[in-house]
């Protein structure tokens, strides 16, 4: 099939539009700060919420207590001071790269890990000891709940003309465990940070089009079926399709940032009132917390100008988008079938901001639940998304993390360094993708990726 392209006088055609992914919001930015622009469409009053907001992203939370009550809190237990110290310059996470002896010799920032244990009936349950999320740093007198290790070990594998390539497959451990072992079978999921342009549009697709994604798919014979997980939002009050997260287990772009503040900072609000201190977490229920009066450590009110800022960053316009080469590459994405999950378009609904109302955007992905294969699986349960099970991430930005973060690094735990290692490490739903593109000369792969990298 691969050759059949190399033979067409003419590549086809693509939708001009598609230059602006964002719609009116695009901005035409490249470079060290792409991701970090307002809306282009953004009125005087929402630039200013903006630049507050930022304010808040992107300056650390100090301990408590302070003389700074609007910014401590910090902990008990954290992963990073700031939303900016995992999504730094807006942009994408990484694992660390340095290694000692083969394993990585500093701790992940951008990189989380989600713990669960299965009860009597098979349902996950948090870690009892390390509750529901690895945490590898901690304010003064209280510990650490230990430190993250990895190791990699090289794959091989070869294309069918020939070419060798490596994938590179992670390992984890947990050392210097700070309350004793964690509970034997837990499962963990690796999460990397990824890219905050157009968070804000996601946010804006009604469920009707996300749910007609899965009715589309479910008369498909080649078993490309996907599904919407449903979790709790606590900002709906009610049960919603999940959108955000590698599993789609938060249901709005406030569900999202209130958890990660949380979960992430430790830093508490309305909606999540509680730092996750497990039982034999002494130090960690004893020590000081932020804000006034026993309250919120974040307000509503700067909750809500956090919100803003990441809903009304832009998404840079594409580079390339009329290239021969470039648009050759959508023809063999879309003849691999890769469209299918990473949908081109959406046109948003109702939001909160009207810069975001009304716009035909193409992120490239359905928002929902695919099997990955055993490759990818994590094994741990998240909703309704079984241990193999992931979001389709959306693709807009994808040729600008170099730019921005000066990394390469791709999938749900930044195990794969390129685009083309990325799409390898599809199985599952996705694997007759991958065997079409194990198939291409490389000419072929190489305007494949050239397509992917100018979303």
């Amino acid at each position: 099939m691969a050759v059949a392209w190399l033979a067409l006088a003419t590549p086809p055609t693509i939708d001009t539009s598609e230059e602006k992914p964002g719609g009116d919001t695009t901005v035409f930015e490249e470079g060290l700060n792409a991701f970090s622009f307002p809306a282009a469409n953004l009125d005087e009053e929402g630039r200013t919420n903006f630049a507050i907001g930022n304010s808040f992203f992107r300056r650390n939370w100090v301990e408590a207590p302070s003389s700074t009550s609007a910014r401590d809190g910090l902990g008990p237990h954290f992963i990073a001071r700031s939303c900016g110290g995992c999504h730094v310059q807006d942009g994408r996470g990484a694992p660390p790269n340095t290694f000692k002896n083969g394993i990585t010799a500093e701790q992940p920032i951008g990189l989380l890990f989600r713990l669960s244990v299965l009860d009597a009936q098979g349902a996950p349950q948090h870690e009892p000891t390390y509750g529901e999320q690895f945490t590898n740093s901690a304010v003064q007198d209280v510990r650490p709940e230990g430190k993250v290790r990895i190791r990699y070990t090289e794959l091989p594998g070869q294309f069918a003309d020939g070419t060798r390539y490596s994938l590179r497959q992670p390992h984890y451990r947990f050392t210097d465990l700070g309350y004793g072992p964690m509970q034997p079978g837990t499962l963990v999921s690796p999460r990397i940070a990824p890219q905050m342009p157009g968070v804000g549009l996601i946010d804006a697709i009604t469920e009707a089009d996300i749910l007609a994604n899965v009715q589309q798919q479910a008369g498909r014979s080649d078993g490309i079926h996907g599904m919407a997980n449903r979790v709790f939002n606590p900002f709906a009050g009610k049960d919603v399709v999940g959108r955000f997260g590698w599993k789609a287990n938060t249901g709005s772009l406030a569900h999202q940032s209130a958890a990660a503040f949380n979960g992430d900072i430790g830093i508490t609000s309305e909606k999540f009132p509680r730092e996750d201190c497990t039982p034999k977490q002494k130090d960690c229920a004893a020590a000081p917390r932020g804000g006034e009066k026993g309250g919120s450590e974040i307000d509503n009110a700067t909750l809500k100008k956090v919100i803003q800022y990441q809903a009304t960053l832009a998404v840079p316009a594409r580079r390339g988008y009329d290239n021969v080469d470039v648009r050759r590459g959508q023809a063999l994405f879309a003849q691999a079938q890769c469209a299918v999950c990473h949908r081109p378009s959406h046109t948003t609904g109702a939001s909160a901001f009207p810069s975001l109302r009304g716009q035909k955007i193409t992120p490239y992905t359905d928002l929902l639940l695919h099997d990955m294969g055993k490759g990818l699986a994590d094994g741990r349960p998240d909703g309704l998304a079984n241990g193999q099970q992931w979001r389709t991430p959306p693709l807009w930005g994808i040729g600008l993390i170099p730019d921005v973060n000066n990394h390469s690094f791709l999938l749900h735990d930044g195990r794969a360094r390129n685009t083309l290692e990325a799409i390898l490490w599809h199985g599952g739903e996705a694997d007759a993708a991958r065997q079409e593109v194990l198939k291409m000369p490389k000419a072929d792969r190489d305007a494949l990726v050239k397509f992917v990298n100018s979303l």
